[in-house]
């Protein structure tokens, strides 16, 4: 009875809001406009974020854009199906915590995604604007952030509705986002759910591998504490696989046990000079500023602070990168990649910012060599000038190498940012769990392993991917584990 008044209350100020503003009237509002940081000064702060997020005003200014659709298709392209529509028209109210309360009906982490998610490639890309209008799409993420934000600066930040418990343990090892997510979803069904952090804060890349200039590490704590405070518990400084057997993890009790462990190997080139000083993988570069402080004063381990640095590789990755390089200091900081600017797999915000910073794209080089000093320190490289060729495998224009045509410019520093491999210490610890031949784990369509009680999500199943697309993996498994505990 009460499922029914509600859905007949959201149908009444559906109504009411179709009549104050029609369709065709929507449609000639503009994309709102994220407010920022002046580039010259951002470019020197480690810490202050980027985006400033939306007002009020601006939020339900964007929000009037939206069409509520019969069939929304925005909701076809959202890995945790968040009800896009419901939250939107909540912002157009002034609904505000509303609005958080139903993106946070699917979704653990929604301050994070209105931050990282590729919504562009993603919700935004399902938008009837972009299909069928060729129009900019409704700010779908600058609106998920603004609902998530406001909710959490506001104190209203309230428990989501819980199950009663039911007397069911369940381990999961990482506290990346497929972590989170999983943990999240287990908690509010009403199993008690422990997280073992093999580092010593909780977050996973989410601390490590993203820039507090793009993430804040109090905007990722929040959602943290949220989760404390649903009975999730966090274990740090526990290595699943060394410091904790599954063995152990089975005799303490645990019904299951989900794997987001990550992927946490970086590639290299294997190319002549790479065990160079000043040649670093971006884990370690992001990991020793984000997580360790490297590039404080007074750090036990300070990062270098090159004045020619260059990052190989064109993904997020390499974007946080080279523009953390460029804030620690770096006269000319550049992008080496081996593909042209269409091709480069980084968001387009996330270009254009590192373009306002000041960062050189060195698009169609590849990197063949690196030259060395008499003291074993990186001072230049060989750069292979490419072409495109035909599309391989991923669709995108095979790089082809032009004969004779190679350059060296000088560096002090470079940060391999080219992908990273999966950390094979779970696998190889737990006997007859399978493996793919790149290290990940195998799954089925549940995320559920060989094994009945292991799930297993994230980088460490896909080899590297989105923050969403691994919060994803955590929500479907976790609504398989259930259901497979609550059949037995």
């Amino acid at each position: 009875m009460e499922n029914t008044q509600a859905t007949r209350r959201k149908e009444a100020w559906r109504e009411e809001l179709r009549a104050r503003m029609k369709n065709k009237e929507r449609m000639q509002l503009e994309r709102v406009v994220m407010p920022e940081l002046d580039p010259k000064y951002r470019a020197t702060k480690l810490t202050e974020e980027v985006n400033l997020g939306l007002t009020k005003e601006q939020a339900m200014a964007e929000a009037r854009r939206c069409l509520d659709c019969p069939k929304p298709g925005c909701m076809t392209g959202c890995p945790v199906s968040i009800n896009i529509p419901d939250f939107i028209k909540n912002i157009e109210r002034g609904e505000f915590n509303e609005a958080a309360n139903i993106l946070r009906e699917t979704s653990s982490l929604p301050t994070v995604c209105g931050r990282v998610c590729p919504q562009e490639k993603q919700c935004e890309s399902q938008c009837i604007y972009t299909k069928s209008f060729q129009k900019p799409a409704v700010a779908i993420g600058y609106l998920e952030r603004f609902a998530a934000d406001y909710q959490r600066t506001s104190g209203e930040m309230d428990l989501p509705e819980m199950a009663e418990p039911n007397g069911k343990s369940i381990a999961v090892v990482g506290s990346g986002p497929a972590g989170l997510s999983f943990a999240g979803d287990m908690a509010k069904l009403g199993y008690s759910v422990t997280v073992f952090e093999a580092l010593h804060e909780i977050g996973g890349v989410l601390k490590y591998g993203i820039p507090e200039y793009r993430l804040p590490n109090d905007v990722v704590q929040s959602e943290i504490d949220l989760l404390e405070r649903m009975g999730v518990r966090f274990e740090t400084d526990t290595i699943v696989g060394r410091t904790l057997s599954y063995d152990d993890i089975l005799e303490m009790g645990f019904s299951g046990m989900f794997v987001g462990s990550g992927a946490g190997l970086p590639r290299f080139m294997n190319i002549p000079g790479e065990n160079f000083v000043g040649v670093m993988s971006s884990n370690e570069y992001l990991t020793r500023v984000n997580l360790m402080h490297a590039a404080e004063a007074d750090s036990d381990t300070p990062v270098m602070r090159g004045r020619r640095v260059a990052v190989i590789g064109g993904g997020n990755t390499a974007m946080d990168s080279v523009r953390t390089a460029k804030r620690l200091g770096a006269e000319r900081a550049m992008i080496i990649y081996r593909r042209s600017e269409e091709e480069m797999p980084a968001r387009v915000e996330e270009v254009k910012h590192a373009k306002e910073e000041g960062v050189e794209f060195l698009t169609l080089h590849n990197p063949i060599e690196y030259i060395g000093d008499e003291t074993g320190k990186v001072k230049a490289m060989k750069l292979q000038k490419m072409e495109l060729g035909e599309p391989d495998a991923s669709g995108r224009r095979k790089p082809v190498e032009i004969v004779g045509a190679i350059e060296e410019i000088e560096v002090d520093e470079v940060i391999v940012s080219i992908g990273v491999s999966p950390n094979p210490l779970i696998p190889r610890s737990i006997e007859g769990l399978k493996v793919t031949p790149k290290g990940t784990i195998e799954v089925d369509a549940d995320n559920r392993t060989d094994i009945p009680t292991i799930f297993a999500g994230g980088d460490i199943v896909r080899g590297g991917a989105t923050v969403i697309l691994a919060m994803g993996d955590g929500r479907k498994a976790a609504a398989n584990m259930h259901q497979q505990l609550m059949n037995k």
